[in-house]
């Protein structure tokens, strides 16, 4: 057994004092408020949260950060040079890149990340061995200590009515068929090699323009329902227009038309909605997973989060690009972008922000994550309350003032793995970056 103790911990949203937190087999034990720190307890200081679970990760995005700026240019220009990254990966540059986002995460207090994963075989189309891309995701997980949700992607057009580019060749299984095939191979493999608490298997539809009508029937006929399902849905406008002109359905809708809407969907993004569409995303329970500072990166527009919530969604948070790994900022991005659209504060409230960072991207995993109490995973993060940027604040509402740079600790599993922006195993991220980067060039 292992133990932590904090000064202060949201225990259930509520401020506890003097908690003890134990843990056996990395679970949650018991907790105790009031009590007194015994021998051989960590001691975790600051306000002890439930650690954060990012709902979307493209991790080889993170090479782009700080590279597509340059004479402004759009969402369209900016894949340009995403797929010209996507291009160099290999299944060893993979794995050192994505060690090194994974770490950044925990350092930052993200302690599980869902992946949204399409670079699938080697450039030309052809097949790795053995899931090599896909292992390579896993075991940097392992290496970093997140838990990993691994969303095997379908990716079989270039567009409505459009094949594969030459540049997206790679991420392309043929048809829903083989695509069906390869992941429930992957599936056994992942059973086979990994513990399902630190890696877990989900899938994903790339988008409405990616995957057409007729694969959509495929795959919601022969997709496991156990499964989570992710699909990004109306990022730009000019997937509406497409969807609309080819199918005569918004994306949501053709989604509807096929039985794709259900609590185990998750909708990416999410941003240009109309009242139907939010409608049938609350009716069916579906979650959302926003992206807030990459929406504003690429200059999508504010996403409708807060009708959406009052619809009946759940509402969770990525980080998708990794323009900022920082689950603090997303939160705060998402109160921020419902002000500046409606001209009111309050939107979502200091609980419902900590609930889009914990049990709404649980949701969308499947995994029982994202609280204190008995029995749930021992996955913790402390944040400094009194920080040149959150002295002074209320515990409760560090969400509004704190950063990445303000998480002391970070246990997953209960074990430490980060502290003061370092990773407990692997060190400096950046420098992890760093030589990734170098052995791509």
């Amino acid at each position: 057994m292992t133990a932590f103790w904090a000064e202060a911990a949201l225990v259930d949203g509520v401020l506890a004092r003097d908690v003890r937190i134990s843990a056996h087999n990395g679970l949650i034990e018991a907790i105790e408020s009031g009590a007194a720190a015994r021998a051989g307890d960590t001691v975790l200081d600051g306000v002890v949260h439930p650690g954060a679970v990012n709902a979307h990760s493209h991790a080889f995005h993170r090479l782009l950060r700080g590279r597509t700026h340059a004479g402004g240019g759009s969402f369209w220009t900016w894949r340009t040079l995403m797929y010209r990254e996507a291009g160099r990966l290999d299944p060893e540059r993979y794995r050192r890149v994505a060690a090194a986002v994974y770490a950044e995460m925990v350092a930052a207090g993200w302690t599980s990340v869902a992946e949204f994963h399409y670079v699938h075989h080697a450039p030309d189309g052809t097949p790795y061995a053995a899931h090599a891309m896909e292992r390579a995701l896993a075991d940097a997980a392992v290496d970093a200590g997140i838990r990993l949700t691994l969303l095997d992607t379908c990716y079989l057009a270039g567009g409505f009515g459009a094949p594969l580019a030459a540049e997206q060749r790679r991420f392309g299984d043929g048809s829903a068929e083989r695509w069906l095939d390869r992941l429930a191979s992957l599936r056994e493999a992942i059973r086979a090699d990994y513990d399902p608490g630190q890696v877990q298997v989900g899938a994903a539809v790339h988008s409405v323009r990616a995957v057409p009508e007729a694969a959509l029937a495929a795959i919601a006929t022969g997709l496991d329902p156990s499964l989570p399902l992710h699909v990004h849905l109306s990022e730009q406008p000019a997937e509406n227009a497409d969807c609309l002109k080819a199918t005569g359905f918004t994306p949501t809708g053709l989604l509807a038309r096929h039985g794709l809407l259900s609590p185990r969907l998750s909708a990416v993004h999410a941003t240009h909605l109309t009242r139907g569409d939010v409608k049938l995303l609350g009716d069916a329970g579906a979650t959302v997973v926003m992206c807030p500072t990459t929406e504003a990166d690429l200059g999508d527009g504010i996403g409708p989060a807060r009708a959406l919530a009052d619809a009946g969604a759940v509402i969770a948070l990525g980080t998708d690009q990794h323009a900022v790994i920082d689950p603090m900022l997303e939160a705060r991005a998402l109160e921020h972008g419902e002000r500046l659209a409606s001209g009111r504060r309050g939107r979502f409230d200091p609980a419902a922000l900590r609930a889009a960072l914990t049990v709404g991207g649980a949701a969308s995993t499947g995994r029982d994550l994202g609280v204190l109490r008995v029995g749930a995973p021992c996955d913790l993060i402390a944040v400094d309350p009194a920080s040149t940027r959150t002295e002074g604040s209320e515990p409760d509402q560090l969400l509004l003032t704190a950063t990445a740079a303000d998480i002391s600790a970070v246990v997953i599993g209960g074990r430490v793995r980060a502290r003061g922006g370092r990773h407990t195993d692997l060190g400096d991220p950046a420098e992890l970056l760093r030589k990734a980067k170098e052995a791509m060039a």
